[in-house]
């Protein structure tokens, strides 16, 4: 059987995507699936959030350096959500991005790119993907499995996303398995 493409819509404001976010990462190199990440507008989805300049910003990275959306995203989410700090205004998103290990002119050069058209078409397609998933929320996870997508919504549902794949589920926290000699 092949990898299972697993898609996580999120947003850094939703404390749930977050924990969506870290199980997956941690079982991406247990389950045999290809984990993508897909920075979403949750208030295109529930019509209010202050999330829009990062998840720009975040789409940003997903353009130019996509390698670097696991460890951005999970800035914004320790600030707003354990450091109960801004995300909306500029100067929050440059100490997010200087946090993440991010250079000031790549930064300058992303807040250059989050008013364009281009950033702003793609977070609202991806969005639109997420809508079209049937996602009313987020996290939503999207895994494409036996070649339909089967759409979980809630980090509280990655038990059944392991069930849908065929993969054991070891809780949030998984022990990655040592290699055999």
């Amino acid at each position: 059987m092949g990898r299972t493409l697993v898609e996580l819509f999120y947003d850094v404001v939703s404390p749930y995507s977050w924990l969506g976010f870290e199980v997956l990462c941690r079982y991406q190199h247990i389950w045999n699936i290809d984990l993508r990440f897909r920075p979403a507008f949750l208030g295109g989805i529930m019509q209010a959030t202050g999330s829009l300049g990062a998840m720009r910003f975040i789409t940003a990275i997903d353009m130019t350096q996509p390698k670097y959306l696991e460890s951005l995203s999970r800035e914004f989410w320790m600030r707003f959500w354990s450091q109960h700090e801004d995300i909306s205004q500029m100067e929050s998103i440059v100490a997010v991005a200087r946090q993440a290990g991010l250079s000031s002119e790549f930064t300058q050069k992303l807040l250059d790119m989050i008013s364009s058209p281009e950033v702003k078409n793609r977070l609202k397609e991806t969005t639109e993907e997420a809508i079209k998933y049937g996602a009313f929320g987020m996290p939503a996870v999207v895994a494409h499995f036996n070649g339909k997508p089967h759409l979980f919504f809630g980090s509280d549902r990655l038990e059944l996303l392991a069930n849908v794949i065929g993969e054991k589920w070891l809780g949030p926290v998984p022990s990655v398995p040592s290699s055999k000699m």
